[in-house]
């Protein structure tokens, strides 16, 4: 219980500050004022409330052809309907000034055009995983935010995840030693009528959807590009639920160090999401690439404790990358899993199908 002199006290200081100039006061920190652009689950499901719940972000703008879903979610964030574009009227975001970012959770085939019109609109771009179906295009969506001096980044969320960033520095540390062999697999059974097995829209199979986190795990945690890559890939004829694409895929690199990683994908069986590196001095093994739930055992010699995995649920993955993403504006710094980064994985996905396509 305060006191009489602890109550003089606290009002005093209250008084002092209320009188402080406004410039002295603590300010609430700036956010990234972000429009979601296609409202499917990635996004309401996902991204928009972990932005909701972040420090540097909020959700001001939605892009969607769907006005009943615009007006539902607009209620939700409080976006007022003249920051609610269609497709067709996406670029009148240029004049506006309650927009800094967007981010893309479109299909695939759709990641490079509304990436160049967000930056030909002045916006800075988070665009999800991959980052286009093609080279080319992830070079030219590059250019074009260069072009307008906006920031880039692709939603690697594995890259801010603590699990996946602690194995990293063991690695660079030497616990395991030298790495000489990695296997990583990624998978699951799909759905009839999903636009992901649609080569119109995905430009790819699971390789492009969730085999692509195995392919950066290599990557990223190795540092390394790979030097050789060989592949196979099969689907059933008799299957209805791809058009165009692979049902699975495996493939094998050889990086600049030595170090062998073997792949493989699937949209036929149910799989979990795994990365296992073998060192000279032991094996490091990463559990899952999901939203949550991500953990990591450890068996080296001599031992060493393995942190707790990380408790935090969904959309928690989100918020940190909403987060991170609005940092690197407000501050001027150049995303870790930026464009370049993008474009190197679509090079090396690139390689590995017509490595499957020569097999």
């Amino acid at each position: 219980m305060l006191n009489r002199r602890d109550f003089v006290r606290l009002a005093a200081a209250a008084s002092a500050a209320t009188s402080l100039p406004a410039t002295m006061l603590p300010q609430a920190p700036k956010k990234i004022r972000y429009a979601a652009v296609g409202l499917g689950r990635i996004s309401c499901q996902h991204f928009m409330p972990g932005t909701k719940l972040g420090q540097y972000g909020e959700i001001t703008g939605l892009v969607s052809g769907h006005p009943d879903k615009a007006a539902k979610f607009a209620a939700e964030y409080g976006v007022p309907q003249k920051n609610i574009y269609t497709y067709e009227t996406y670029d009148q975001m240029k004049n506006n000034p309650d927009i800094d970012a967007v981010y893309i959770g479109l299909p695939n085939n759709m990641h490079a055009e509304y990436t160049i019109r967000a930056a030909q609109a002045g916006k800075h771009v988070l665009c999800e995983k991959p980052m286009a179906n093609t080279p080319a295009d992830c070079q030219a969506m590059i250019d074009a935010c260069h072009k307008a001096n906006r920031k880039l980044m692709i939603g690697y969320r594995c890259q801010l995840e603590p699990t996946f960033l602690q194995a990293r520095k063991m690695i660079q540390d030497g616990v395991i030693g030298k790495v000489w062999a990695i296997e990583a697999a990624n998978g699951f059974n799909i759905a009839p009528n999903e636009w992901r097995s649609d080569a119109k829209y995905a430009g790819g199979g699971p390789l492009m959807d969730v085999g692509i986190y195995s392919l950066n795990a290599c990557r990223w945690l190795l540092q390394e590009e790979p030097k050789d890559i060989s592949a196979h890939s099969y689907v059933d004829p008799t299957d209805p639920r791809f058009k165009g694409v692979e049902e699975t895929i495996g493939w094998v690199m050889t990086f600049p160090s030595g170090a062998i990683a073997t792949c493989n994908t699937t949209y036929g069986a149910s799989q979990e999401g795994f990365t296992r590196l073998h060192g000279s001095k032991g094996t490091l093994e990463i559990f899952g690439y999901g939203y949550d739930g991500i953990h990591m055992s450890l068996r080296s010699k001599p031992a060493v404790e393995v942190p707790q995995p990380d408790a935090n649920k969904d959309p928690h993955q989100f918020l940190v990358e909403s987060d991170y993403f609005s940092r690197c504006i407000l501050d001027n710094k150049e995303p870790g899993p930026n464009g370049e980064e993008g474009l190197r994985d679509m090079q090396a996905i690139a390689r590995i199908y017509a490595a499957a396509k020569k097999a």
